[in-house]
């Protein structure tokens, strides 16, 4: 096996430590952690570009201090089950309208992740993302609230905090070698309704005033400034509050990591959102909005937050309005 070491200062993000019968510290964990229980756990890799899971990291070294710094997320850790972002959602058919991007059905979810090789086991499960941006965090938790809402518990369940960015930045290992292709055995689990918001359910909430809705998507798109090009109108919802990309995750080095409940409570109230009512997040495909939603209900705690999976994909075309700058 190749590996590939980096022996730097590791620097912690803030992560949620919340007690768990599974051994778990919390749906967050650190590269320290991990690296301690890394034989207790199932690792499941998750990322969007393929190659960089068996490429080298690359780094540059000062000239003056002989010190390393981290410039491009390369390899995994030993041993995980690598799993393509790109293949966990699923094309709907919603009112006879083709939506991409869409929560998929058990049946679609259980193929995905038995070709990637997972298996049913009473081991937990961590995922790892690449961490080199908001983006990737988001990834993760995506890919989490999949399984909880296809039935894995809470308790068995977490993210390494800042990814593999991060466990390189604490000097641990990662490896070059290609992922396994051996078949898994998991399957799809009964659906946990109460975590997801459905396109009626948004409707109703945005009628009545009972629900607060959080978009998580960058400041433009909020606005109206600029739109995606899968979305038919731009803007936001009615009533939502922003809270943007940006303010997801902090910065650590080359690693990007969630903060703790603290912290999100602070930037709550920087942007006018309450942190216990109730509240649907939304993005344009449930990407963004995931990581929003693991603030808000993992991280925060709040156990009457939504996600909205269809999001402003599925909201847009299917013709219903939007707030924001004229296009």
């Amino acid at each position: 096996m190749k590996l590939v070491k980096w022996i730097g200062i590791g620097i912690l993000g803030a992560a949620a430590q919340i007690a768990s019968a599974a051994g778990l510290p919390g749906p967050l964990v650190t590269p320290q952690w991990l690296h301690e229980h890394l034989n207790e756990v199932t690792v499941v890799d998750i990322r969007d570009d393929m190659k960089t899971f068996t490429a080298e990291p690359k780094y540059e070294t000062d000239k003056k201090t002989g010190k390393k710094t981290l410039v491009e997320t390369g390899g995994h850790i030993a041993g995980a089950i690598s799993v393509d972002f790109n293949k966990i959602r699923q094309e709907r058919t919603v009112d006879g309208v083709k939506i991409k991007a869409q929560l998929p059905t058990a049946e679609y979810f259980t193929k995905v992740m038995d070709d990637f090789g997972l298996n049913k086991t009473d081991k937990p499960i961590v995922i790892v993302p690449t961490g080199e941006s908001v983006d990737s965090m988001d990834m993760a938790t995506r890919l989490y609230f999949q399984l909880r809402y296809f039935g894995e518990p809470r308790d068995k369940l977490a993210i390494l905090n800042g990814g593999v960015n991060a466990w390189l930045q604490a000097g641990f290992p990662v490896s070059t070698d290609k992922a396994a292709n051996a078949k898994g055995d998991w399957t799809a689990g009964p659906e946990d309704k109460a975590i997801l918001a459905s396109l009626q359910q948004v409707k109703e909430g945005l009628q009545n005033g009972s629900d607060q809705f959080i978009d998580a998507r960058p400041t433009a798109q909020f606005l109206g400034i600029v739109k995606k090009p899968i979305n038919k109108t731009g803007g936001h919802l009615p009533g939502a509050k922003s809270f943007p990309t940006d303010a997801i995750v902090k910065p650590v080095g080359a690693a990007h990591e969630f903060m703790s409940a603290e912290d999100y409570k602070k930037i709550f109230a920087e942007f006018n959102i309450q942190p216990n009512a109730p509240t649907v997040t939304y993005c344009n495909t449930g990407h963004l909005a995931s990581g929003a939603w693991f603030v808000a209900h993992e991280i925060m705690g709040n156990k009457n937050s939504k996600l909205y999976t269809g999001s402003m994909i599925e909201w847009t075309n299917l013709g219903n309005p939007t707030v924001g700058l004229p296009q």
